[in-house]
């Protein structure tokens, strides 16, 4: 009998590849019978380390391209991603320790429903995920407990949001999402048929 394989799974709430990626992620891992361990991270706190730079820092030119390859994505993906959200960049703490607090108590799938609602929320549906009353309404999507709320403001979440991020520090990761397998590294959801090879 072979042992379930775990992917550690980091990424921010607002990332756009991420959301790209996230359904065939959970498709992957799920074909694999592989274990998810969902990990929001702060890559404010992590571009420091990395060299990373924050999307408006970053040259123009690769600002432009990547509002190309968004696009060629969302066709080739046949997804719906508006390219220049209404709140985009938006504050992520809330929505990140949201999305932790569904994991400690409600368990991974439940977790990884809420994602796929908080990135399209983002990118399809141009909510402010930094707005409560929008969280709110996500967790009542996913027909989650309303207590979810109070307890993303949790000690538990805070410190599990802290130490993500120095795990994906710890791990070499500079940018979401990353999927981590065995210590190996894939970064961007383009890079999902490489996981999907390794796990076989």
């Amino acid at each position: 009998m072979q042992l379930s394989r775990t992917i550690d799974y980091y990424f921010t709430p607002q990332s756009p590849w991420t959301y790209l990626g996230h359904a065939r992620f959970a498709a992957i891992a799920k074909a694999a019978g592989a274990t998810v361990r969902i990990r929001p991270v702060d890559f404010g706190a992590v571009f420091p380390v990395s060299g990373g730079l924050p999307l408006g820092k970053r040259a123009p030119q690769r600002q432009a391209y990547r509002l190309v390859e968004l696009a060629r994505f969302s066709r080739h993906l046949d997804m719906p991603l508006e390219p220049k959200p209404k709140f985009f960049p938006v504050a992520v703490e809330d929505s990140a320790k949201l999305i932790i607090a569904a994991d400690l108590h409600e368990g991974t799938d439940a977790a990884m429903k809420l994602c796929g609602a908080v990135f399209a929320a983002v990118w399809v549906h141009q909510l402010n995920i930094a707005d409560p009353k929008h969280l709110e309404g996500l967790v009542a999507e996913c027909r989650l407990p309303a207590r979810l709320m109070a307890q993303s403001q949790s000690q538990a979440a805070q410190e599990a949001y802290e130490q993500y991020t120095q795990d994906a520090i710890d791990a070499g990761v500079f940018g979401a999402p990353s999927y981590v397998l065995d210590g190996e590294i894939f970064w961007g959801q383009d890079r999902l048929d490489f996981l999907a090879s390794a796990l076989r």
